[in-house]
């Protein structure tokens, strides 16, 4: 009888074991591989097993086959790097992807290759329909203007190029824009037309408007082409809408990018947002900044935070707002003057008041706050700011996760500030490279050197940095950002090989968990992504190169091969392709 008893028993716990391996087996395996997982339990690895889009375990090959069963993919790395997906902190999605549907400058070499394409396009637009492009920045061209403001060029050219069609072209930074005399003309410019709060008309000596708005100064033209699209089909709108984001969607998955935070939508397009991500349509993971007055943000918070809509693929827990401008449009907002505009410290594009408003709206409603800041000035009074809010309204701030959006110029003794007040300083280190050429003209070098992009003093301090690439202000490309990010030195054939004060680079693995754990931990969301650990999603990419152990010119050859996001392959390479 015991026998019997003790067969019964033994014969349920193995039917027991095979019933839970089978459940536990791997959908995928990746084997073969060279991992950083950015984990530092375990920083390398050979292999991982993935399970229902989360990461299982991840080890040696040997250890892995344990999870290999009869339906599960197994993925050859065949020596590959792999490492967690970058997450871009920093972007703008539409904007990119209205950037691959409308005429694209960030390539352009001068003013006339720029003429030449707006004509082109003239050649085949209706009278009176608008030309729309981006990208252009005056310090980056290989030609000199024979006649220019500021280094900015007159409209002239370009009025010439389509007489018939108003021309609006948005500075690379997004903060200045150039307009055809047709679309000036359309604005009611003139000698008489005053210059807004936080923003300029470039003028030539006589008065007149050569083209070129500043900051605050572009609403004039941005509401004539806001006004010509509300006069198109609501469908032709949200078709054109959808295909930026579907172009967007596989401009990131194709460069490695598997989470990406938009900084800056409106209601209407979170709505949106968040419908795609609770259908499936969302192939990356979005997290976006709500960007709009405080008068509009009133009343209008309820069913915010959104985390984790559809399967964690949109968030929008965060609210943007800004302080000052582009210091390539001499829109950073300064403690001194700059060095080649003397007297002249840049524009506070939003009032100081409105920015405690939208702040103080954030705080209550368990929103985190970022506030786009580029000068001295705007960082040291937002970390005033912070800190004044905080203490009032009784908030732990390093609980709260507010951020300096970009905070690419600050002044040495405010540095300590961002770790001992826990504000997050969201760079990118594509605009440290891109910057080079006129830093210095800007500011000096003296205050170039010791407040420019500063990172290294910012992580020698403690504080947190994660890093993107504000595109479409740059190419969304994670590879030439990480490789700025560990050299400080150009790759662009103007100015190339120029470094600026190397002194403040990244090491290869600061740059990394800038890209991967800082991006995760900046939204919220370090506990479930950002590294390659059991227990978080399996969003991956597998390169080339060893950006941990390549040469620095290789850096920049490493190709994108594969792109993962929750197990499942949203990008391949194929054929070199």
């Amino acid at each position: 009888m015991c026998k019997k008893i003790t067969f019964l028993l033994c014969l349920a716990c193995f039917v027991f074991s095979c019933k839970n391996t089978k459940e536990e087996l791997a959908d995928t395996i990746l084997l073969n591989g060279k991992l950083y997982t950015v984990d530092p339990k375990m920083p390398r690895a050979e292999a991982l097993a993935i399970k229902d889009g989360t990461i299982m375990a991840v080890g040696s090959n040997a250890e892995i086959e344990k999870w290999k069963g009869g339906k599960t993919e197994v993925i050859d790395l065949h020596g590959r790097f792999a490492m967690p997906g970058f997450n871009e902190s920093h972007g703008h999605f539409s904007g990119l992807g209205y950037s691959l549907i409308d005429l694209n400058f960030l390539k352009s070499k001068n003013w006339n290759e720029i003429v030449a394409a707006v004509a082109k396009k003239a050649k085949t637009a209706k009278p009176g329909e608008w030309i729309i492009g981006r990208g252009w920045h005056q310090e980056k061209w290989d030609e000199a203007l024979e006649r220019h403001v500021n280094g900015y060029p007159y409209h002239d050219h370009l009025s010439e190029a389509a007489p018939d069609n108003p021309v609006l072209l948005r500075h690379a930074s997004g903060h200045g824009l150039i307009a055809n005399k047709k679309a000036m003309d359309m604005a009611g410019i003139s000698k008489e037309t005053p210059d807004p709060a936080g923003g300029r008309i470039v003028r030539d000596a006589s008065g007149d408007a050569i083209g070129v708005f500043e900051e605050t100064a572009m609403a004039a033209i941005n509401k004539l082409h806001n006004e010509y699209l509300e006069t198109l089909s609501e469908k032709d709108r949200l078709d054109r809408w959808y295909k930026a984001t579907e172009l967007a969607q596989r401009e990131c998955l194709a460069k490695g990018i598997t989470s990406f935070q938009d900084a800056g939508a409106s209601f209407e397009e979170i709505g949106r947002y968040k419908k795609m991500a609770e259908e499936g349509q969302l192939d990356l993971r979005l997290s976006a900044m709500l960007r709009r007055p405080s008068d509009e943000l009133k009343g209008h918070l309820d069913g915010f935070p959104i985390i984790g809509a559809g399967k964690r693929f949109f968030t929008c827990r965060a609210i943007k707002t800004a302080f000052d401008g582009a210091l390539g449009s001499f829109g950073a907002w300064m403690l001194d003057g700059y060095n080649d505009k003397p007297g002249f410290t840049g524009q506070n594009t939003v009032p100081v008041e409105e920015v405690k408003a939208i702040a103080a709206l954030a705080r209550d409603h368990g929103m985190q706050l970022c506030v786009h800041t580029i000068g001295d000035r705007a960082n040291r009074v937002l970390l005033d700011l912070m800190e004044e809010l905080t203490a009032a309204g009784g908030k732990d701030l390093k609980a709260l996760r507010w951020r300096s959006e970009h905070a690419q110029l600050i002044d040495p003794q405010d540095i300590p500030r961002f770790a001992k007040l826990g504000v997050i300083a969201a760079m990118q280190g594509i605009h440290c490279t891109s910057d080079a050429p006129f830093v210095v003209k800007r500011l000096g070098e003296q205050r170039a050197k010791a407040g420019a992009y500063p990172w290294r003093s910012l992580l020698d301090a403690g504080a947190l940095i994660c890093n993107g690439t504000d595109a479409p202000v740059e190419d969304v490309s994670p590879i030439e950002c990480f490789y700025a990010s560990v050299t400080r030195r150009r790759h662009q054939p103007k100015d190339y090989g120029l470094e600026l004060f190397p002194e403040q680079k990244m090491t290869r693995a600061e740059a990394v968990y800038s890209y991967t754990v800082a991006g995760a931990y900046a939204a919220f969301e370090e506990e479930w992504k950002g590294s390659l650990s059991p227990g978080k999603v399996a969003d991956i990419v597998v390169l080339s190169n060893d950006l941990l152990n390549c040469s620095e010119d290789e850096i920049l050859q490493t190709e994108v091969l594969m792109t993962m996001v929750g197990g499942a392959v949203k990008y391949e390479m194929v054929n070199g392709e």
